[in-house]
């Protein structure tokens, strides 16, 4: 329970409920167990030196810097693709390498954002609540399994 995010439409956007997520989209990820928002800035990650990633905001507001990239093939991100997500503001990829915490999180891999794409930024959905997609995006042939 711990790992659910809700995808959500960028800082200032409306975003219909049910709509297809296009790659190359900016999108933000909401802690639902939190409320926050994946976050990023131009601070060092406390392990690894790359840039810091953290959560922000309150009941899932924040700000620009909470604005990821959407990066996978195809039209549409897809339940089975792989993707990598970009900060839109910082341009570096959502990583995550083997630097592990002590207390008080002991075990807790680091997640950081890294400069240059790699094996470490591809991340997949392993389970999640399928949305009908809205009437205009049903008549698209696309694949709509997120």
């Amino acid at each position: 329970g711990n790992s659910c995010w809700r995808v959500r439409g960028r800082t200032s956007a409306v975003c219909e409920r049910g709509t297809p997520v296009r790659c190359g989209q900016a999108i933000r990820l909401t802690h639902l167990g939190t409320g926050r928002n994946l976050h990023s800035h131009h601070f060092a990650s406390p392990l690894s030196g790359n840039q810091e990633v953290s959560a922000f905001g309150e009941a899932g507001e924040g700000d620009y810097l909470d604005d990821w990239m959407v990066v996978c093939s195809g039209t549409y991100w897809v339940r089975d693709g792989e993707v990598r997500f970009q900060h839109a503001s910082t341009d570096v990829f959502l990583s995550v390498t083997g630097e592990q915490y002590g207390r008080p999180i002991h075990g807790q891999k680091e997640v950081h954002g890294m400069a240059a794409s790699s094996q470490n930024n591809y991340w997949k959905v392993m389970e999640g609540i399928f949305m009908q997609p809205s009437e205009v995006f049903k008549a698209e042939q696309y694949h709509a399994e997120l």
